[in-house]
């Protein structure tokens, strides 16, 4: 019988950095400094680089990563956070936690990102109903690739918003010949295992150009403190990197601009083998995805539905990224103010993704072509 396409092989991956990272591993088995050890202040400085951005600030999670950034601005109770309804949960469940409210956004039907037109339309709805006070917009990198940041930079300047880049999934990504990392006020990403730039736990990290943010960040990842561990300064939380973690993400960062050509690659042979078949990812203008997932459109739910059959029967790995849209969903629906968000709605009974990752091997992205061929 024919294996199955893997989705996601982490063990591959493993195995080609295996003499890199055993040594890093060990290393910190050795030294027993398991939190906020020697290699996290490593891995700060060398992913600051990467990017570009003046200050890095590692954190336990994606998540903790956009909570202390809006923390950091002191957003809460009675604060309106803009961002699009079509994304993970994580960007509508902060603003929650924090008191805020988060005011779903269409996204651009091509692009998948938030749409800068449908934010100021939305911005302005909330400054006339009153309610809400509009603090900040998070834009989402959405799949790899990048927001239309020059936009929402321009409607968010306007209205006075703190700008949050969401860039989870998208590490490693371009626009306008710049890394990702420098186009808002503060960057969160993930380093999930199943992002780009993956760990083997849960891990993110923060980037500004700010000096006085990134000092805040690291007093409110541990606690709130000053100075001196027990100097209290601050309503914190702990989000600090497991050290174990910042040895993992070293050592897949000797390989990273690899995996981002590789993934690339995939990409384009996706394009060329599939356009004919379904509807393909628009590429963002004058970027470089890091094609952390790549989602094609189908015409239909049905259509969708007979096509993940037909992969699953043929050995075919697929994916739903989402099968419904923030503001539709349970926990959501309260803070929704009921507005129609109809692009996002009908992205989600189309979208379908297929495996896209550096150990795909040429035969593997020809069978998952030749299947959606054969089952459109």
């Amino acid at each position: 019988m024919t294996r199955p396409v893997p989705f996601l092989d982490l063990k591959a991956q493993q195995t080609r950095i295996a003499a890199d990272l055993r040594p890093r591993l060990e290393a910190v088995l050795a030294h027993c400094q398991f939190v906020l050890g020697p290699e996290v202040g490593e891995l700060e400085a060398r992913l600051a680089a990467f990017c570009g951005a003046a200050h890095c600030v590692t954190v336990s999670s994606g998540t903790d990563a956009l909570q202390i950034a809006l923390m950091a601005e002191g957003i809460g109770r009675g604060d309106a956070v803009f961002l699009p309804a079509f994304t993970y949960t994580a960007t509508a469940e902060v603003p929650l936690l924090l008191g805020a409210t988060p005011v779903f956004v269409d996204v651009d039907a091509s692009t998948f990102q938030i749409d800068p037109a449908q934010l100021a339309a939305r911005v302005a709805e909330v400054r006339r109903v009153g309610r809400l006070r509009p603090r900040a917009v998070i834009g989402v990198d959405l799949f790899g690739q990048p927001a239309d940041w020059l936009a929402i930079r321009a409607v968010a300047y306007a209205e006075g918003l703190f700008t949050l880049d969401d860039c989870a999934q998208s590490f490693g990504a371009s626009q306008h010949g710049v890394r990702l990392g420098r186009a808002a006020d503060a960057t969160a990403t993930s380093f999930f295992p199943s992002k780009p730039l993956g760990a083997y736990g849960d891990g993110g990290a923060l980037f500004t150009e700010s000096a006085e943010r990134a000092a805040l960040y690291r007093s409110l990842r541990t606690h709130g403190e000053g100075t001196t561990r027990y100097e209290v300064l601050r309503t914190g939380m702990n989000g600090r990197l497991d050290t174990l973690q910042a040895a993992v993400l070293l050592s897949k960062l000797t390989v990273f601009e690899e995996e981002l050509a590789a993934r690339a690659r995939i990409s384009d042979i996706y394009d060329a083998r599939l356009a004919n078949a379904v509807t393909v990812p628009t590429r963002v203008a004058d970027s470089v995805s890091a094609w952390a997932i790549y989602a094609v459109l189908l015409p239909d739910a049905a259509a969708r539905e007979r096509l993940q059959a037909g992969l699953r029967a043929a050995g075919v790995p697929t994916a739903i990224y989402y099968p419904r849209p923030l503001h539709l969903q349970p926990a959501y629906r309260d803070a929704h103010d009921g507005s129609a968000l109809p692009v996002s709605e009908d992205i989600s009974t189309r979208i379908l993704a297929l495996p896209i990752h550096p150990d795909l091997t040429d035969a593997d992205v020809d069978r998952i072509c030749t299947a959606v061929c054969a089952n459109i």
